[in-house]
């Protein structure tokens, strides 16, 4: 399936800002499940100041604000031809060793709420289909656990956070489902990207998902939000231990300037 995808990003201030740094991890990479086609990142009101591979191997591009600048956009287009690999995106290829990923990080820190959501999901065996098998069941018990809703949440909430108010987003779904794969003893990294919705192409945002490295297969997606692994709906961007490391923008600025955001994403099938 080809995607064809749209995304802009805007920053409006009630006064000038004199100086801003903003880091992008928006331009998807091809891999084994998808292959970019063309991909384009403008910058209105501020300029690209360089661009490099992180240590997940994302791309990541520095903008720097125009002085005194009042708005900021970054728009995003580009064509992404996909294929279905039941979630399976293979080998890990980033600079990181695997161990890494079952490190804990402030916002996938398992505590008691995460340790009662895996005791559900119950054992498995040492072989890829035992193992698959049980991470299916903990996307779906995360599912159950967490009510998808939009607005109620706060974007520093944690794993926990999240079990604990019975609410959230996609983000908070993918942070629970990382911080469960590693108490568990499976790698997991944190996935941001666009998925296709079946009833309109205007979106309010991206998505986030999750992937375990389950042995034999390499790493596996998983979506709680939507309980089932990614298929050719979804395009692949950014991964991290967590947000922090896949946001689609983070960055730094000086004064004192109020913030106003507005994101318009939008995601169609190109008919071929």
């Amino acid at each position: 399936m080809r995607l064809r995808i749209s995304h802009r990003t805007t920053y409006d201030y009630d006064q000038p800002v004199p100086y801003a740094l903003q880091q992008l991890r928006l331009t998807p990479k091809t891999d084994a499940t998808q292959t970019v086609l063309h991909w384009r990142t403008e910058v209105e009101g501020g300029k690209r100041e360089l661009s490099f591979e992180d240590a997940h191997r994302n791309t990541v591009e520095l903008i720097s604000f125009a002085p005194g600048t009042r708005r900021i956009s970054v728009i995003c287009e580009g064509e992404v031809d996909n294929r279905d690999t039941a979630g399976v995106v293979g080998a890990q290829g980033g600079f990181m060793p695997l161990w890494m990923f079952l490190r804990p990080t402030p916002l996938t820190r398992a505590g008691t709420g995460c340790k009662r959501l895996c005791a559900t999901v119950g054992g498995g065996g040492s072989g890829s289909g035992d193992a698959l098998a049980r991470l299916h069941r903990l996307n779906a018990a995360i599912g159950g656990a967490i009510a998808y809703e939009t607005g109620a949440n706060h974007v520093a909430w944690t794993a926990e956070d999240a079990l604990s108010a019975g609410h959230g987003v996609c983000q908070d779904m993918a942070h629970v489902f990382v911080a469960c794969a590693r108490t568990l003893g499976v790698p997991a990294r944190y996935v941001s990207g666009y998925l296709m919705m079946t009833d309109r192409i205007a979106q309010d945002a991206t998505h986030a998902w999750a992937e375990a490295h389950v042995p034999e297969l390499g790493w596996v997606g998983f979506d709680p939000t939507h309980g089932q692994s990614p298929d050719t709906r979804y395009v692949r961007i950014a991964t991290g231990l967590d947000y922090a490391e896949a946001a689609p923008v983070t960055g730094t600025r000086f004064g004192h300037a109020g913030e106003r955001l507005s994101v318009a994403v939008e995601v169609a099938q190109v008919q071929q």
